[in-house]
């Protein structure tokens, strides 16, 4: 894949070992630290993401008329500054909710931002037919670093300090800004657009992208209803395991620990799968099989069984999207006109993440009227639907880097 490649893996490895060593970090610094209630913990996780998302819509059409590794550098300096405000305000006992709320708003701006940029950015580095091999190998890194993450944080919150893995993930950013760095090379500049500024439809363009592309909108939908219905169970998950049914935290624990491991081999399986059936039929597979486990986590009972079965579940749910995943990104990014790469992934971000936070906390309600299990088994029956939006492939001819879209009123965007 070439040195500059393996820069910028090095790069998305360290960060996501830093998330996921600082996974939940802010949760834990505001019960230990804070001495937070539950309403406030929830305000914290719900609320700092989805302000974030909402900053982060003009920054798509931002970015498209920018080059993308300037970009992707200073949204890492700019975790790193944010993130260690957190320890550095605990050292000096001035640290608050509101602190790691704006933090957690910034952060979340920044990621989506970064997302959009490193998008376009690999797209121009790595040869169209190694695209999947890039977004499975960053597949293989995110499980790895989630197999390992999560206990080394947890060990090291206990060791050290409830903020020592804020400050390891702040630093985490700071070397993945110098491994970008490290990339090196010419990147041309995009067209200059016509206005300068930046104009209220311009926000919209992703979406209108998106939306108005056979081959996207399908995999749009999918991917967003997909995603937000496995999300959606694990605060319910928990209650009931943590609760009624009496799992120790290290059990729970170790039930999303160890089905990690089918992360690294669903992405692993991705590139030969697609290399003997085709592109759209492991999606529609892929989509298929991971929708068909979390019914089951309906049904869990206590003990040495209730725990296997999760972690059967789980592995059949992580595999399954694993190989999803790089595929899925993969046809994104061949989908995509160069011109509209930034946009897009701004876009299919802001609106994930915005449906996530909004699903969940609906079905955190349905859980607190009906029950956790009713809960987890509407969210599970309404999952086996999903594949049906990848019923019938409608394109599979792929844009030409200069292609865009029309406007409604006929126009083509201007550069």
């Amino acid at each position: 894949m070439g040195r500059r490649f393996g820069w910028l893996w090095a790069a998305y490895s360290v960060s996501a070992l830093g998330t996921y060593l600082a996974f939940d970090a802010f949760s834990v610094i505001a019960v230990i630290a804070l001495h937070a209630g539950s309403a406030e913990v929830a305000l914290l996780a719900a609320t700092g993401p989805a302000v974030g998302a909402v900053a982060a819509v003009p920054l798509g059409p931002w970015v498209e008329f920018r080059r993308k590794r300037p970009v992707m550098m200073a949204m890492d300096l700019v975790r790193f500054a944010a993130l260690l405000t957190v320890p550095a305000a605990y050292a000096l006992g001035a640290l608050g909710l509101g602190q790691l709320l704006l933090v957690s708003m910034v952060v979340a701006a920044a990621d989506i931002t970064f997302g959009a940029a490193s998008g376009a950015f690999l797209k121009s580095l790595v040869p169209a037919d190694r695209l999947l091999t890039a977004n499975a190998r960053f597949e293989s890194t995110n499980w790895t670093a989630l197999v390992l993450g999560p206990p080394l944080g947890g060990a090291a919150i206990g060791l050290f300090g409830p903020v020592t893995t804020v400050a390891a993930n702040a630093v985490s950013f700071l070397l993945s800004a110098l491994g970008i760095r490290a990339v090196g090379g010419g990147e041309p500049r995009p067209a200059p657009r016509d206005a300068q500024r930046l104009r209220a439809g311009d926000l919209l363009d992703g979406w209108r992208y998106i939306l108005a592309s056979p081959a996207l909108r399908p995999l749009f939908y999918n991917s967003l209803a997909g995603n937000a219905l496995i999300m959606v169970a694990a605060p319910p998950l928990a209650v009931l395991m943590l609760g009624p049914l009496g799992f120790a935290p290290w059990q729970y624990g170790l039930a999303f620990a160890v089905p990690c491991l089918g992360g690294l081999l669903g992405a692993r399986l991705a590139r030969p799968l697609v290399a003997r059936y085709g592109q759209w039929r492991v999606l529609r597979a892929a989509s298929a099989l991971r929708a068909v486990w979390p019914l089951g986590l309906a049904f869990v009972g206590p003990g040495l069984p209730g725990l296997l079965l999760v972690m059967v579940l789980e592995l059949g749910v992580i595999t399954c999207s694993a190989v999803y995943s790089p595929v899925y990104a993969t046809r994104r990014l061949e989908h995509t006109p160069d011109d509209r790469v930034a946009r897009t992934l701004s876009a299919w971000s802001v609106t994930g993440k915005a449906t996530t936070a909004a699903m969940t906390a609906l079905w955190g309600l349905l859980a607190s009227l009906a029950g956790p299990r009713t809960a987890i088994a509407l969210a599970g029956i309404l999952l086996l639907a999903t594949p049906l939006l990848l019923l019938r492939e409608t394109a599979t001819a792929r844009p030409s880097p200069a292609t865009v879209p029309p406007s409604p009123d006929g126009s083509r965007p201007s550069r």
